[in-house]
């Protein structure tokens, strides 16, 4: 993959095992990855490595992980040779993650606002007004009626697609390069999910940042993003131009999509997916 800028990440034969007493859980297995300012799915089954890999590009990979890549450089950082402290300036106020269930990952004992407001001042070093109107401002991008309400509510107070929306105004509000959304809206419904999604679109595009989206949804990434990556067991299979995802030729992404049930076709059942051990061998070790 790549872009016509500088690229914005670049990510080279990237290994991520976790230390068991008995064995060795290779959960990434020589992944490699170029993006820049573009909006990348990431696509496999449970299992394959994609929040792994999410986690590792901001060295959020904690023992008995271990991280090895020949490359990991964010916007020219290295970040295999970076301290905690460049960590730290790195997470939030340059790339950003969304987690699985964002809503959980807010603090239950804190109200919404100071909460985002923490975010932009640790960032920006800005006082406490000028915090509270940028939250003000981002709860109001994230489409929400009544931001004055919802800054002084509590977490447990807000539905599921209000506390998606909190989680996503904290996450863009130091104005990151990247953000990271792992499985934003897979606790949502349709509705609600397709909101977030178009939300996000117009921040990420407004910005001009580069997203790295991971979803088990093939249709849903297709629709979204710029290109598509399918992940099985750790390693790349295949990577696509989101517009031509139905013409993926590898076994693999070609048995997802038929595994999909699709409202224009009737069919009896749906097909099994078919796993070939020899996949393990002859995923990508090279982006696109």
């Amino acid at each position: 993959m790549s872009s016509e800028k500088a690229p914005l990440l670049e990510i080279e034969n990237l290994y991520v095992d976790f230390h068991g007493r008995t064995r060795i859980t290779h959960a990434v297995r020589g992944l490699s990855l170029t993006m820049g300012r573009e909006k990348i799915g990431i696509v496999g089954e449970s299992g394959s490595g994609k929040s792994v890999t999410g986690r590792a590009i901001l060295k959020l990979i904690r023992p008995p992980g271990v991280v090895r890549a020949q490359k990991l450089v964010f916007d020219g950082i290295d970040i295999m040779s970076a301290d905690e402290r460049t960590m730290r300036g790195i997470r939030g106020a340059r790339a950003s993650m969304i987690m699985q269930d964002p809503k959980y990952s807010l603090n239950p004992v804190m109200r919404v606002g100071d909460q985002i407001a923490e975010a932009y001042v640790m960032h920006k070093k800005v006082s406490g007004r000028q915090a509270r109107e940028r939250t003000l401002a981002m709860l109001e991008a994230v489409k929400i009626r009544d931001p004055e309400r919802v800054c002084r509510a509590y977490p447990h107070e807000l539905s599921g697609g209000m506390g998606q929306r909190v989680m996503i105004a904290m996450m863009l509000i130091p104005e990151p390069d990247l953000l990271i959304a792992d499985e934003p809206t897979s606790a949502l419904d349709v509705t609600v999910s397709m909101q977030i999604l178009a939300i996000m679109d117009d921040l990420v595009s407004q910005r001009g940042m580069g997203l790295l989206f991971i979803s088990h949804d093939l249709n849903l990434v297709a629709s979204f993003c710029d290109k598509v990556v399918i992940m099985y067991a750790g390693r790349i299979m295949e990577v696509c131009e989101a517009a031509k995802l139905h013409e993926a030729q590898h076994p693999y992404t070609r048995g997802l999509l038929a595994s999909l049930p699709r409202i224009d076709e009737a069919r009896e059942t749906l097909e099994v997916l078919k796993r070939d051990p020899a996949w393990l061998d002859d995923g990508l070790k090279e982006g696109a």
